[in-house]
């Protein structure tokens, strides 16, 4: 791990995908992906079943510098507790981005405007779990609020590993289309629905993607990337546009397969510089490589 990314002149990585939660939700989250459960769909033993300091010191032993603790909802009630816990934990812990979540509430625009207050960099929201659509009336506000500040936020609006109703480019486009200074990085790069999230990439300036679990052999099993959009994801990388994302410590392979995989592209180191560290460097104002 420490080869790949001193060999290409980093220093280190920048994982804009890690999930810290807190433990009892955490114990449950890891439960549902044991049962593969409806939104699991297929067996998916977690790799990384380690305490909080463990899986922090892991992430430093393969050099990841930068990363964060996205939390999400799935009902009313929660995002608030949750985002003083990921916000305590990055004040605790050197190389975590202050993350913070939402959900379609009443409360929602105060708690963000709160979590923004105290620092947060990051949010995440997952449409899928929480069963929501993106425009929401009840997220108006909150999206509005989040485009104004700039702070990026990584959203799971991608059909992948199981698709509902609310899931897919067009729900996505939709508020894109209401909110069109929206900083957004959409997880899995969109998978499966690859080239309509590019599209939406190139069209919308803070659009950017990330490569959660994209190009690994479990995910390609299932969603494999298109071939023929391989030289667009080069383009967007080298624009800015595609970050390093991993879903540590929610895999079931190693860390190590995420960056084999993306080597293994051959769309050249200039790329890999841009999507394991500079992109996610000029986002969130980490030092240049």
């Amino acid at each position: 791990m420490r080869r790949f990314w001193q060999r290409l002149g980093l220093p280190g990585l920048a994982d804009v995908h890690t999930h810290f939660l807190p433990p009892r939700l955490l114990r449950r989250v890891w439960a549902y992906f044991d049962a593969a459960g409806p939104l699991v769909g297929t067996e998916w033993p977690i790799r990384y079943r380690w305490d909080d300091a463990q899986r922090v010191a892991h992430l430093r032993r393969l050099g990841v510098r930068a990363f964060t603790a996205l939390a999400y909802p799935h009902r009313p009630g929660m995002a608030e507790s949750l985002n003083r816990w990921t916000l305590d934990f990055a004040a605790r812990t050197p190389g975590c981005l202050p993350s913070a979540t939402f959900f379609p509430e009443p409360t929602a625009g105060r708690y963000v405007a709160e979590a923004l207050a105290a620092g947060a960099r990051v949010f995440k929201v997952h449409v899928q779990v929480g069963g929501f659509p993106p425009t929401d009336p009840a997220l108006e506000g909150v999206w509005g609020l989040l485009a104004e500040a700039g702070v990026p936020v990584v959203v799971h609006v991608g059909h992948a590993p199981v698709g509902t109703a609310h899931t897919g480019p067009e729900p996505f486009a939709a508020l894109l289309a209401r909110h069109s200074r929206l900083t957004a990085v959409v997880a899995h790069l969109g998978a499966p629905d690859y080239a309509a999230f590019l599209d939406l990439a190139a069209a919308y300036e803070r659009v950017t993607l990330d490569t959660t679990m994209a190009f690994t052999p479990f995910f390609d099993r299932f969603v494999p990337f298109p071939a023929t959009q391989l030289p667009r994801l080069r383009e967007l990388g080298l624009a800015g546009k595609v970050l390093l994302g991993s879903d540590f410590p929610n895999i079931p392979y190693p860390y190590a397969e995420q960056l084999t995989g993306l080597a293994a592209l051959d769309l050249g180191d200039d790329w890999l510089r841009a999507v394991c560290w500079n992109n996610a460097a000029a986002l969130f104002g980490l030092a240049a490589a």
